[in-house]
């Protein structure tokens, strides 16, 4: 809901009427008084009270007396005794003043020409007396009296045409006769106003302080003099401020955010009084993200001039200013605008609207008076009337949901921005909060803190804080927040709390000064400069920026410069004293105090004359370490112009010149390079040289004496002779070095290790003898193939106990049926023997002993115990016999193995194995079945 509507201007407060006030008259022999009754009663619409009406007497001189005192005029005399406290004891304490009328028509003009026009009075003529007064703006009360001229003995007459007075100095005049409420000011805030027929009615205007009203912005009022310069009267300021990225405070305190990224209305009249004026703002997107926007370029509108306060560089306080697109430079003063530098500001102020706008890159302000503008703006800055309920108002007068909703509705048609449509608005509200909670910095702490705290009785932080959290979210490596500690810190200054914020915020909003300049959190709106500086300031606010520092003062307001003291400042922008000589731009120059400050007059120079000799030498002027304006005349040389030209040297050489001493022509010969040549080409030394590809050769730093070039040495080129495994080195032809060609089969196994056979080889997988590898030569192709061997059907159940071996493959199982019984003897097979990766080269006749004998386990019943009778069928004789081993590597070995030439049964213990003893058992029987698997293996492979 919005706050109820008020005025900003003082409330009204109506006074009783004072008693009336009796006027008393008093005859004696030297002059006659005239008694009468008057009363005032303020009745009007006041700033200020009135004070209780004082008593004045109205005396008439009688000819001769106060001669000190009278004037001769050819009006008549108005004689007014003064009140005890009036300062304007012109004839001491209770005597009386003779004014001509003459006289108070002159000072009406006189203090009148400045002031607005004077209200009409209203009163009554006769002898009766005027019982009250109305001001037209309604912040004054008056008291008054009226003179009647027409009463008995007390009458004050013009005197017939050419009559005299019977005593005393004699006083011609004409007889003139006043029509008509007219009205002038006699004195301070003291009003005369003629009746008729020489009837004076003398007010004397007093004021008491009005009552201090509320302004919605939560700003103080402001004293204003009333339109009458006597007395004063409480008004809010339309104040209007932006910042950030950004968020607006409207001139009745207001405050949104709002993102658009185009050019907008930020003040315009409602009833169009002033030509041409308004205050807009270009907005650009100021995050990679296009979401959130920042101020650019702040535009001012006045009559013939457009004022464009521009960004030089994002989010910085560099700003320039232009005036119809032409860069100036500040201060500027033309046409009614004055643009000037203020602290960190750049302020455009328009004295006849009493209404400044600021501007430093992050933040705007705008400040218009009340009387001027009140009820009678529009735009992104709201309606200033003290009431924020139609603050967000759009152009044809509706009132928007939402402030941001109406921010849309002021666009403004900007060339520079095509994208941006007047006529098109969104169709939401853009979002003022962050979409994801986030932990604001702690900057923002600073505003609810103790460094702002002196404020907050001045100024409400909340606002701000909300808009230094948003900003910290949204755009948390920009920086941005510290707007929002700067435009609450200005409205601070601006409420007379001056804040030194910037050194708590650990540099993140420090404030960098040029050199020769200090900043200063508290310092003057207008800097005192040596042009300055016998004029009052009075005003007391302050503001932030860099400023001279102490003991030294500005220039002037257009010249940068901080002096000591005040003497002259030339174009070269250094400080001099009065009597100081200087040259500058080749003039000689000298300080003196007055109007001109600088006079200058040409630099003479003392010139010496050369004369310049030989070929290719000619005259030149070259600027002096000594003295820059005069230059020194030299000899300088030009080979271009000489005759002489450089020789063509041969392979290997280069031209070489020298200039003889005290001449300006080269003379001319061929040197070594210091290279080698070969087939028309140079090469450095430590460079290789191409002679043919089985070479390598380098140019050498050996000089050949002779030919004067260097030496070029060669090798031939290394080889090499290492092949991989399966491949054998091969000598191509046309190359210096062989090639590695495949000469074997490379096989990669199941379990990815490498079997390299060579044509015609074979050989068994090492881990499954059903798989058999092989290599063929077809047509110097090598091919490698994979074999698999198939087994019959083997029942394990249908053989005899220890009978199951494997065949002479290695793959395959076989055993003696159950029903059979094969005796013990000597069973021949062949197979290769392998040993240490060696393999004989065919196969061998190997013997084996295999059968059954007679083992049996019975009862003894002598012995109450189980009789044991075992026998296995073991070799009875053997022989050692040779074989020759073919390595991997390619060379042989001789190998040594048994041949076993017969068999038999042979008698065993018989025992119950140990546990340790089944272990080994165990570990023999899988050692057996190994061997036997490389023996098929072997035989397969066959």
């Amino acid at each position: 809901t919005a706050p109820p509507t008020s005025t900003p201007t003082t409330p009204k407060s109506t006074t009783p009427p004072s008693p009336p006030e009796t006027l008393t008259t008093t005859t004696s022999p030297p002059s006659t008084t005239t008694t009468g009754t008057g009363s005032s009663t303020p009745t009007s619409t006041t700033s200020s009270t009135s004070s209780p009406t004082p008593t004045y007497t109205i005396t008439l001189s009688t000819p001769g007396k106060s001669l000190a005192c009278a004037v001769g005029c050819s009006l008549p005399v108005i004689a007014l005794k003064l009140h005890e406290d009036s300062p304007c004891g012109l004839c001491g304490q209770n005597q009386c003043i003779l004014i001509p009328l003459v006289l108070l028509l002159h000072s009406y003009y006189v203090h009148s020409a400045s002031l607005s026009t004077i209200p009409v009075l209203t009163t009554t003529s006769g002898t009766t007396q005027t019982e009250s007064f109305t001001t037209t703006s309604g912040t004054t009360s008056s008291s008054f009296i009226t003179i009647n001229a027409t009463t008995t003995s007390t009458t004050i007459k013009t005197p017939p045409p050419g009559s005299t007075t019977t005593s005393g100095p004699t006083a011609t005049s004409t007889a003139v006769t006043t029509t008509g409420s007219e009205s002038w000011w006699l004195c301070n805030c003291t009003k005369v106003i003629c009746i008729e027929d020489n009837i004076v009615q003398v007010i004397p205007i007093i004021c008491n302080p009005p009552p201090k009203p509320t302004c919605a912005n939560g700003l103080s009022p402001v004293p204003v003099i009333d339109e009458d310069g006597c007395c004063w009267h409480w008004e809010c300021d339309c104040y209007c401020t932006g910042w950030g990225d950004p968020h607006y405070m409207t001139f009745d305190g207001l405050y949104y955010s709002y993102q658009g990224n185009c050019t907008y209305v930020l003040v315009e009249e409602i009833n169009k009084k002033v030509d041409n004026f308004g205050v807009y703002i270009d907005n650009y997107h100021c995050d990679a993200r296009d979401v959130v926007s920042c101020p650019r370029t702040l535009i001012v509108r006045h009559e013939t001039q457009e004022v464009r306060l521009r960004t030089a560089q994002p989010n910085t306080l560099q700003v320039e200013v232009t005036v119809n697109n032409q860069l100036v430079a500040l201060p500027y003063k033309k046409f009614g605008v004055s643009i000037y530098e203020s602290g960190i500001n750049r302020v455009v102020e328009i004295p006849e609207l009493k209404m400044n706008v600021t501007y430093n890159g992050l933040s705007f302000s705008i400040r218009m008076p009340y009387s001027l503008f009140g009820n009678n703006t529009q735009g992104q800055c709201g309606t200033c009337n003290n009431n924020t309920a139609d603050d967000c108002m759009l152009p044809n007068g509706n009132i928007a949901e939402n402030c941001e909703t109406m921010a849309d509705h002021w666009q403004v048609v900007d060339p520079s921005k095509p994208q941006c449509s007047p006529g098109l608005v969104p169709t939401g509200s853009p979002s003022t909060t962050p979409t994801q909670p986030c932990k604001e910095s702690s900057i923002c702490e600073l505003l609810l803190g103790s460094v702002f705290k002196p404020c907050h009785a001045f100024v409400q932080p909340e606002k701000y804080y909300a808009a230094c959290v948003f900003d910290s979210c949204v755009l948390p490596n920009l920086d941005l927040e510290c707007s929002s500690l700067q435009i609450y810190a200005a409205t601070c200054a601006d409420q007379g709390a001056c804040i030194d914020w910037r050194k708590h915020t650990n540099g993140v909003c420090s404030h960098e000064c040029p050199p020769g300049k200090e900043y200063r959190a508290c310092g003057p709106i207008k800097e005192m400069t040596c042009k300055s500086r016998g004029q009052n300031d009075t005003s007391t606010k302050q503001v932030e920026g860099c400023f001279c520092p102490n003991g030294t003062m500005l220039y002037d307001s257009g010249v940068d410069v901080c002096v000591k003291t005040c003497g002259c400042v030339g174009v070269d922008m250094i400080p001099r004293e009065f009597g100081e000589r200087f040259t500058v731009d080749c003039q000689d120059c000298i300080c003196l105090e007055g109007e001109h400050g600088i006079v200058c007059e040409p630099h003479e120079c003392e010139q010496k004359k050369v004369t310049c000799d030989g070929e290719g030498f000619y005259e030149v002027q070259e600027v002096n370490p000594k003295d820059p304006c005069c230059p020194l005349f030299t000899c300088k040389c030009n080979t271009s112009m000489c005759t002489a030209k450089a020789p063509k040297c041969s392979l290997g050489f280069e031209v070489h010149s020298y200039i003889p001493s005290g001449q300006c022509c080269p003379v001319y010969q061929c040197v070594p390079k210091g290279v080698c040549v070969h087939e028309n080409a140079e090469f450095l030394p430590n460079s290789s040289v191409f002679v043919d590809k089985c070479q390598n050769c380098i140019c050498t730093n050996d000089v050949n004496i002779s030919t004067q070039l260097n030496i070029i040495s060669c090798e031939r080129v290394p080889c090499n002779t290492y092949c991989q495994p399966g491949y054998e080195l091969k000598p191509v032809k046309g190359e210096c070095c062989g090639k590695c060609v495949q000469t074997k089969c490379i096989i990669h196994t199941a379990d990815n290790s490498e079997l390299i056979l060579s044509p015609g080889d074979f050989k068994n997988d090492p881990h499954n003898n059903c798989t058999i590898y092989s290599c063929v030569d077809v047509h110097n192709q090598l091919i490698a193939s994979t074999s698999e061997i198939t087994c019959p059907a083997f029942n394990e159940e249908s053989c005899k106990p220890g009978t199951i071996s494997f065949l002479p493959n290695g793959c395959c199982k076989t055993c003696a049926p159950v029903d059979s019984r094969t005796p013990c003897s000597v069973r021949q097979r062949k197979d290769f023997i392998v040993y240490n990766g060696c393999r004989s080269v065919d196969r061998v006749e190997l013997t084996e002993c295999e059968g059954t004998c007679g083992t049996f386990s019975l009862y003894s019943a002598e012995a109450n115990s189980m009789d044991h009778s075992c026998s296995c069928c073991r070799e009875t004789r053997t022989t050692e016999k040779h074989v020759v081993l073919k390595c991997p590597g390619g060379h042989s070995m001789s190998h040594k193995y048994i041949y076993v030439e017969s068999c038999s049964c042979q008698d065993t213990e018989c025992r119950r194995p140990e546990p340790n003893e089944l272990q080994n058992n165990e570990e023999n029987d899988k050692a057996s079945t190994l061997n036997r698997i490389k023996r098929a293996i072997s035989l397969t492979s066959k």
